[in-house]
């Protein structure tokens, strides 16, 4: 099972906080473990815009308002992921997730950013998911996780406390139809 670039939906009663009603983007996925980003729990009071003026960053071009900063993941909480289209790929390196997303975590994107010269869509995170060899492949079989595609505009467009429930109609689920426990036959 190989969850690159698909969507994580975190089920009733996981037990841990930080991901309750979470929407996670699998950056990657494999033997040695797992990377996502949650794509719909902003940052209260913190915008792109505080991030730049934080880290010095002079905007020449403000078409992008103040897109809020998202909580990726309790990993390395300080450290910023862009996931982005793929219509930019950054000087230092930027990661194909797939066909239609990228992932960049290198401070030439904010940069190129804030002069204009970014991507088409992004998300900012600070942190990410992470999860050790098994380890997720263990949560969603004790219930923690469904999967899905991803789809674009749920990713980019649509309101963030809308996509957990936008996530679950992509399989035809009703949140209010979940359990909090398993069934196993």
């Amino acid at each position: 099972m190989d969850l690159t670039g698909k969507l994580l939906i975190a089920m009733p009663g996981m037990g841990d906080p930080r991901f309750e009603h979470s929407v996670v983007f699998m950056c990657s996925h494999g033997e040695d473990g797992a990377m996502g980003l949650i794509i719909n729990k902003p940052v209260p009071q913190l915008s792109l815009s505080d991030l730049f003026s934080q880290l010095e960053i002079e905007v020449t071009d403000d078409a992008n308002g103040h897109p809020p900063v998202h909580f990726g993941g309790p990993v390395e909480t300080t450290r910023g992921f862009v996931l982005h289209s793929s219509d930019y790929e950054a000087n230092l390196h930027s990661m194909s997730v797939s066909d239609e997303i990228s992932m960049t975590a290198t401070l030439d994107i904010l940069e190129d950013i804030a002069h204009g010269r970014g991507p088409r869509q992004k998300l900012l995170t600070l942190g990410y998911s992470g999860w050790g060899p098994g380890q997720l492949e263990s949560e969603i079989a004790t219930n923690g996780w469904l999967t899905t595609d991803t789809d674009l505009s749920l990713v980019f467009d649509l309101a963030h406390d809308e996509r957990w429930s936008a996530a679950l109609a992509t399989l035809g689920v009703d949140p209010l139809t979940l359990s909090a426990s398993a069934g196993h036959a």
